[in-house]
């Protein structure tokens, strides 16, 4: 087992207002965490590589508590998604062992949420950008929250780094007209509808 070297992290918020349209009368939240770690596989093939996502559980803890804490509670959450940059000396493989321990994660401080959560992932140069899917956190069906969130640092990550991210927001998309289940029809059964 190995620890979690963790070189920075860093969060952002953004507020919604309007999308070209009239001013919503509420706001639209997103924020973003990201944890660049060390990865302990770089530069090499190892073919046991599951035990690394325990040793991830805190940091999925510890990202997901600060974005609710940013949003204003567990109770304002919508919609949630995950994803992962894999330096160049690592591989995809690497980022898919952030699965768990961030989407169980948000799971565990969010009551009714039953979907699965979207993700995405690849390997990337320094300064790499990353769009996370977002999806409700309760019915993977509900059209009007399907959002995503672009993320990346400067300086990150370095070849033998990845950059671990989480994702949550307070709605729908702003002006969102496009039909399908609504949030307020979800049924909370099978985590789709």
């Amino acid at each position: 087992m190995a620890d979690v070297i963790i070189r920075k992290t860093a969060y952002s918020v953004e507020e919604i207002f309007h999308d070209g349209g009239p001013v919503a009368k509420t706001s639209l939240r997103r924020a973003a965490g990201l944890a660049v770690i060390e990865n302990p596989f770089a530069g090499r093939y190892e073919p046991d590589i599951q035990w690394f996502m325990d040793d991830l559980k805190p940091l999925g803890l510890s990202i997901a508590e600060q974005l609710v804490d940013m949003l204003g509670g567990a109770d304002q959450i919508e919609g949630y998604g995950k994803g992962a940059m894999i330096g160049e000396a690592g591989e995809l493989e690497h980022g898919a062992l952030w699965h768990a321990p961030g989407g169980y994660a948000m799971r565990e401080l969010l009551d009714h949420s039953n979907a699965i959560v979207p993700s995405s992932k690849k390997v990337v140069g320094v300064g790499g950008r990353l769009d996370i899917p977002i999806t409700h956190i309760n019915a993977s069906y509900v059209r009007s929250h399907f959002d995503s969130m672009e993320v990346g640092l400067n300086d990150a990550p370095k070849a033998n780094e990845m950059a671990l991210i989480l994702v949550m927001s307070t709605g729908a998309r702003i002006h969102n007209r496009s039909g399908g289940l609504a949030a307020e029809d979800i049924v909370g059964k099978d985590g789709l509808r």
